[in-house]
């Protein structure tokens, strides 16, 4: 039997088999068409072991043991050195995932959120793991979109999350230099108690690693002794 839907991205029609699987498993349903899906480019081969980062087109002289050139400088800085313990990216942030996100994030279409949903529970069942912690947006973004992307994420994923982070920063990190980004200490802090011990955080892209860098410091400053971070995408 087959079920036609249509694709979230381009509204093409999708072309379901039904199985006995799928009728058990109704959470994966396809929401994009195939051709929609060859365009998300997963990361596979050789990775920076700390941050998912692709390193089959960097040269020799940026990689040591397996660890990219921007992670050995977070690691060589006393002040960040173990801080993010390690971060799990699903797919290269070409331009069809940055106009995906974008559309996601900046014009409200929540229901892209289920496209990454399934890959999002699939690999939380393979980390260790006891509460997981979204990346809070400023007051003044979350009034512009309306919701918080990375919140939207685990609600349609269906996983269990606690807000315990504010921004305390509004301005974009991305109009920031490297330097700059790391001088300013005050991007997060603590809502509460920190319930437990081994934190995941989630957030939507990983570029230089600035904000769960900064968020990882904070939650370790409040006793966290592990802090890995999953990201759909890997700048």
């Amino acid at each position: 039997m087959f079920s036609n839907e249509r694709c979230y991205v381009c509204l093409s029609d999708v072309v379901s088999r039904i199985t006995w699987e799928t009728l058990l498993y109704t959470d994966q349903k396809q929401t994009i068409c195939e051709s929609c899906q060859s365009k998300l480019v997963q990361i596979e081969g050789e990775t920076c072991f700390k941050c998912s980062r692709s390193l089959r087109k960097l040269a020799k002289e940026y990689i040591d043991h397996g660890m990219c050139a921007d992670c050995q400088r977070w690691e060589k800085d006393p002040a960040w050195k173990g801080v993010l313990d390690q971060n799990h990216s699903f797919y290269e942030y070409n331009d069809f995932l940055q106009e995906l996100l974008a559309k996601f994030k900046y014009r409200g279409d929540y229901a892209l959120a289920e496209i990454f949903s399934e890959k999002i529970r699939q690999f939380i069942k393979t980390v260790d793991y006891d509460v997981i912690i979204p990346i809070p947006l400023s007051e003044e973004r979350l009034q512009e979109r309306g919701f918080n992307q990375t919140e939207a994420l685990l609600q349609v994923a269906n996983l269990p999350y606690k807000v315990l982070l504010k921004r305390t920063h509004s301005e974009k990190q991305s109009k920031k230099t490297r330097q700059e980004r790391l001088q300013n200490a005050a991007v997060f802090e603590m809502t509460e108690t920190l319930p437990a011990k081994k934190i995941l955080l989630l957030d939507d892209i990983y570029t230089t690693g600035s904000t769960l860098h900064h968020a990882a410091k904070v939650l370790k400053l409040a006793g966290a002794e592990k802090v890995i971070s999953i990201t759909i995408a890997r700048g």
